[in-house]
């Protein structure tokens, strides 16, 4: 069974997080855990908390189910633009530039790795 947790209004950019989203998408979680833990991009602290929530959410779906022995892997992470924050900057001649401040929303699905295997499987033909 699957678990997602979702952090919205992350301020950070969404290009930014998609760089290390794709780095975690179907991975282990454990190994997921690893590369976030020791990235040096600054969004790596916030994606980290994210799947340890939703490791945590997985845990209360199954009790009584070791996270070991599930085989958890990192089945879907998508990253979608938040709202944008407007502002201005002074420019010469009494102009101003306008500064958009990006936000994000992560939003991370786990599942042991037979079920997810099983789902994407091809159905095969008879003939």
């Amino acid at each position: 069974m699957e678990a997602v947790a979702k952090l919205k209004n992350n301020p950070t950019s969404t290009r930014k997080m998609r760089l290390l989203a794709d780095l975690i998408r179907g991975l282990d979680v454990e190994k997921a855990l690893n590369i976030l833990k020791f990235h040096p991009k600054h969004p790596s602290v916030p994606l980290e908390k994210l799947l340890v929530s939703a490791i945590a959410n997985w845990k209360v779906k199954n009790e009584g189910t070791r996270v070991e022995d599930a085989n958890l892997i990192v089945k879907t992470v998508y990253v979608d633009g938040g709202r944008i924050l407007k502002r201005m900057r002074p420019a010469p001649q009494g102009r101003g530039y306008r500064v958009r401040k990006r936000s994000n929303h992560v939003t991370i699905v786990v599942d042991s790795r037979s079920v997810a295997v099983a789902e994407t499987a091809p159905a095969a033909e008879t003939k």
